[in-house]
This record gives structure tokens, sequence and C-alpha cells, in this order.
């Protein structure tokens, strides 16, 4: 195999997991929407927590600006999907802000239940973390490897301790850890 088949093959291999990579940040930034449908409807936002949001706004307002042709050269990939995800962040953090309280928690742990646990965002995270995890292998740039391989870890720990307490909360489903009022 030639050199130069080589590289075509690098580099089909690295745009086809950008690609992947962007398709799967897409929804985890849609992947929020039924938590916030359900915090608009209650007025409320019980016990979630916005940190993660608030996160994913640093995350990708870095990341864009990383991506630039101005900082790294052939990551437009980076750059267009942090971009939106920047926007849905932006979005949702208003929307907490308007219905937060004062006081709240989000303990999975503590609680021993997922119910505050959107099992989709854990999902996109992780499948987001691990697409851009190979991404950045393949254009050997450790700016996108490391922090997504990091990613990949926590967004496999998230669904191991998501499925391992989805049975508890299954058990106890018969009463919920808020009761919505509106």
């Amino acid at each position: 195999m030639s050199v130069f088949a080589s590289y075509a093959i690098c580099k089909v291999a690295k745009d086809a997991a950008g690609i992947a990579g962007n398709i799967f940040a897409f929804g985890l930034f849609v992947s929020p929407i039924p938590t916030f449908r359900r915090i608009i409807r209650n007025g409320s936002t019980e016990m979630f927590s916005g940190l993660p949001y608030i996160y994913s706004l640093m995350n990708c307002l870095i990341c864009m600006w990383y991506g630039t042709p101005l900082i790294s050269n052939d990551n437009i990939l980076v750059t267009t999907v942090n971009s939106i995800g920047a926007i849905f962040q932006f979005v949702y953090i208003i929307i907490f802000m308007m219905c937060a309280e004062k006081e709240k928690k989000r303990l999975v742990i503590q609680t021993k239940s997922v119910e505050f646990m959107p099992f989709y965002l854990s999902l996109s995270t992780f499948l987001m973390s691990t697409s851009f995890l190979i991404y950045g292998l393949l254009s050997d740039d450790i700016f996108i490897y490391l922090p997504n391989g990091i990613g990949t870890i926590l967004g496999m720990v998230q669904l191991i301790l998501f499925f391992y307490y989805e049975k508890k909360s299954r058990i106890d489903a018969g009463e919920p850890l808020i009761v919505s009022y509106a």
C-alpha cells in the first residue's frame, strides 16, 4: 500500500469520526430537551443541577475557539459543532436560571436514584466523547483526544452509575423524590 493510499484512508477515517462526533454532539445538545420541558411545565428545577450546562457551555466555547483556523488547522468540524452547542447551552442556562429555586441539590449517589440523571444526556456524552477521541487520535491532536478521552471515561462512569442505580430506582418507583404541584 502506498503512502498516499494510507494517508487517504486515514483522512477518510478522521473525517468519518469527526462527522460521527458532530452527529453525536448534536444528540448531546438536544438530549436535555425533555428535562427542560419538565422544568418549564413545573416552573421548577426540582433537584436537577445546572452545573452540567455551565460546564458544557464553557467546553463548547473553548473547543469552538480551539477549532478556528487562527488556532489550529483542519478542525472546522470542531468549530461548527461547538458553535451550535454553545447556543443550546446558553439557552438551557437562561431557562434554568429563570426556574431555579434558591436552594437545590442533585445527588444521584446520595439519593440512590436516577430520577434526576437524564439517561440520554449521559449516553450522548459518552458517544460524542468517544467519537472525538477517535478523531483526535487520527488527527494526532492531543488537545482533542486527551479531554475527549477523559470525557469518554466520565461518560462511561455516568452510564455505569445510571444502570447501577436504575435498578434501585425501579424498585422504589412508587414515590417520586419530589412531588410536583404544577
